[in-house]
Parts: structure tokens; sequence; C-alpha cells
């Protein structure tokens, strides 16, 4: 299946590209974002990272299609202060990030992503890392699995389910995505496998988010993006599920909300504020997009503009 970037017209409004701006794709994927990015910016460079090796490769040849002022990087997007330390960028004018897994690594069977195909358990979007899906399922106590089928899935059946896995695997590993959905068939109520949707997905979002470092790696990579930002520079970020979503909203309105004061005191108005939201509510994708796009029904787009660096300021 081809992957189609989630609401990419209103990403790149958003973005205001400049035609000799400095851009990060944080998630390079595909190259749907980069693609509509590198057109724009003619005279600027642009600065794709992902950390699966197959994504660099499909997207770099797209790329070199556009245009050539682009350099990908192999790495996860947690090091984007340090990859622009290593390219001798200071600051850039716009950074794109579009979470979660693209839709070749959902559809190709043998990295472990989907219950909808027989695999051994991998989810790793960096195949060169050691922490796999695997590990987490045969290895991780029953305490542990609990903790994040309930944090990272918010599945109900938390401790049921992974109660049922440490039982079969005393018996047997857990080797297969297929044998995963029948531990967590078996975990459930038949009035819960009755329900619309599948009944491991909860179950294998939490187990991915765990392997990929998700939550911890968007926190990184938030902090890093908005102090990298050039006054005017824009940060927009795609999530897919609540809890990314909630930690995008929360990082920016810490940042740009001005903080609170004596009521006797003057007011700290905008002019004191570094950053600004550009949407307080998200950003939804379009009737037209949903209706050809399947993964755009959860997707919400933030973004958020520097619009002064206190730092240079005091220098």
């Amino acid at each position: 299946m081809e992957h189609k970037s989630v609401l990419l017209k209103e990403s790149i409004e958003m973005l205001q590209i400049k035609d000799d701006g400095i851009y990060v794709d944080c998630t390079l994927g595909r190259g749907g974002h980069s693609s509509e990015i590198l057109k724009r910016c003619t005279k600027g460079h642009l600065y794709a990272l992902d950390c699966d090796q197959s994504a660099i490769d499909e997207s770099t040849k797209r790329l070199s299609g556009i245009g050539s002022n682009f350099t990908c990087i192999h790495t996860p997007f947690e090091r984007l202060s340090q990859v622009l330390d290593e390219q001798g960028v200071s600051e850039v004018d716009g950074i794109i990030m579009d979470l979660g897994v693209s839709s070749p690594q959902f559809d190709d069977g043998s990295r472990g992503f989907s219950y909808r195909y027989d695999a051994r358990l991998d989810m790793r979007m960096d195949q060169s890392q050691e922490l796999d899906a695997w590990t987490v399922v045969n290895t991780y106590s029953q305490e542990e699995l609990t903790g994040l089928l309930k944090s990272f899935g918010q599945e109900p059946f938390a401790h049921k389910i992974a109660q049922q896995i440490v039982q079969t695997r005393r018996k047997h590993p857990i080797d297969t995505t297929f044998q995963l959905v029948d531990v967590i068939k078996e975990s459930l109520p038949q009035k819960v496998l009755n329900k619309k949707g599948h009944p491991a997905k909860r179950t294998f979002q939490a187990i991915r988010m765990e392997v990929n470092g998700e939550l911890p790696q968007l926190e990184s990579a938030l902090h890093q993006g908005l102090h990298r930002l050039a006054v005017g520079g824009r940060l927009c970020v795609i999530t897919f599920h609540s809890l990314e979503d909630r930690m995008v909203k929360q990082t920016f309105k810490q940042v740009a909300t001005p903080p609170k004061v004596n009521r006797r005191l003057p007011v700290i108005g905008e002019e004191r504020l570094e950053y600004r939201l550009i949407n307080r509510k998200p950003i939804l994708a379009s009737e037209a997009e949903l209706a050809e796009n399947n993964r755009a029904h959860s997707a919400k787009l933030r973004g958020i503009e520097r619009l002064r660096n206190f730092e240079n300021e005091a220098k």
C-alpha cells in the first residue's frame, strides 16, 4: 500500500516555508513532507532524519528527483540537537514531526508491527537496536507488562493480559504476532471480543511504544526542537493517539503561556513571551482526506512559533 502523508497540505502551510530557509523533517518516512518542503525550499537546506534505514534508502531516491539541497541521516530524532551540531547548524526555520508508524512499516508483515500478519515479534523501527517485541513479551515481568499495557495502551484488561502472557510463556516462548494475538484473546471476556475493532490493538500499540521508546523520545525532541527554532521559526507536530497529543499540547502550552504573577503587579503580556501557539485547537483531517486515508482519522496537528530568543537578547 502506498504511504499517504496525513495532513500534508495543512502542515506544509503551517510551516510557512521560505525558499532560503533551513528545515528539519524529524520523521522522514517515505518522504511525503520532505518532498513538499524541498519543492519550496530551493535555496536553503533540508535535513531529514529517520531511524529506519529502509526509509532513508527509499526517500533519498525520491528527494534526489526534486533537488540536491538535502541531507538524509539515519538516526532517531531524539538526537536532533546533536545532528544539527554535527552539521554546523545553530538554528532552523522549521521542524516537522509526523509521529507513529508509517504505512510501509505496518504493511511489511515481516516487521512484526501488525496483528494482521503472522511474523516474528519485532516492532523495531530501527532494526539495528537490540530491544524488540519478542524480548518485551518473553522477558518482562508480569508487573512490568501490566504497567506498560496500562500506560501506553490504556488497556482496561492489562492485568489479565499480562498474567496470561506469563502463564503461556512458561510452557513455550511467544514467538509470533499471531501467537500473541491468541494469548490476548484468551485473556478477554466474550463481550469485549464481540466489540468492533481488533482486541489486540491496545496491546500491540503499548509494546511498540515500549520497544521504540516513543514517548521519552518525543518529550526530548520537543524540547530540543523548541530550543533550536530561529525567531519566526515553526515547529509542527502530527500525533496519532491521545498520549502523544497530550504531551505536545502540554509542552507547547507550558512555553507559550505567561507565568502567573501577583495581580497587583503589571501583567506580563505577549511581548514577554518567547513562543506563541499557532492553533489552540488541533487541526483535524478534512472529510475528503478521511475518505481517502483511513489512517487520518486519529491524526491531530499542532504548531508553535518562536517569537523571540531571550538567550540571544541577553548576549
